[in-house]
């Protein structure tokens, strides 16, 4: 029986970096953003739902989805997030699932479940145990303003967007800290993965 990890973290965090790792040890990985990406592309319930709910002002010329209007629509509004995630989350879990029983069916022995807003969105109970990728708040807006070249305030705004880092590292099965090199990050890993057991 394979056993679910799920791997999470913050913006900026690192935890993109650690999933890599697992994927190069060879561990299979269900991530998230890839299901998000694929539940919306043309021909998918999703985007049709999408577009009936928004207007088809959110599809782009060739039918697939304009990214940057839904995401200018839903980012000062509340109401209108929460129905794009009624949308987007069940198709997303049902995705996901779908991976995970694949990979087991193919005899994986550990699936990763890598979901940014794992306690945000509630689905611990997708998973049997948790590694949060935790740094600094200070390293973690540095690092978000490099990568996105956002300001101050917008890169705080984002991070103020998620739960703290410091409260997922409370609920955590196992911290990363990824504060340092990408070597001392993986020797942590790997402590972890020799911890639990853990095969691909």
């Amino acid at each position: 029986m394979a056993v679910i990890i799920g791997l999470t973290g913050g913006i900026a965090s690192g935890k993109s970096t650690v999933s890599r790792l697992l994927q190069e040890m060879g561990y299979t990985i269900v991530d998230a953003d890839v299901a998000a990406r694929a539940v919306v592309e043309p021909g998918r319930p999703a985007l049709a739902q999408i577009a009936e709910a928004f207007g088809q002002e959110m599809l782009l010329a060739d039918g697939s989805l304009d990214r940057g209007r839904l995401g200018d629509l839903i980012f000062h509004n509340e109401e209108h997030r929460k129905k794009l995630n009624s949308i987007v989350h069940p198709a997303v879990r049902q995705f996901m699932l779908a991976e995970k029983d694949a990979a087991m069916a193919a005899g994986k022995q550990t699936v990763i479940m890598d979901i940014p807003l794992l306690y945000e969105s509630e689905l611990t109970w997708m998973v049997e145990k948790v590694i949060v990728v935790y740094t600094d708040e200070t390293t973690q807006l540095d690092r978000l303003i490099a990568r996105n070249s956002l300001s101050a305030e917008a890169a705080k705004a984002r991070i103020a967007s998620q739960l703290p880092l410091a409260e997922k590292a409370k609920r955590a099965d196992a911290v990363i800290n990824n504060n340092g090199t990408i070597e001392q990050t993986k020797e942590q890993l790997l402590r972890v993965i020799e911890e639990w057991q853990l095969t691909p």
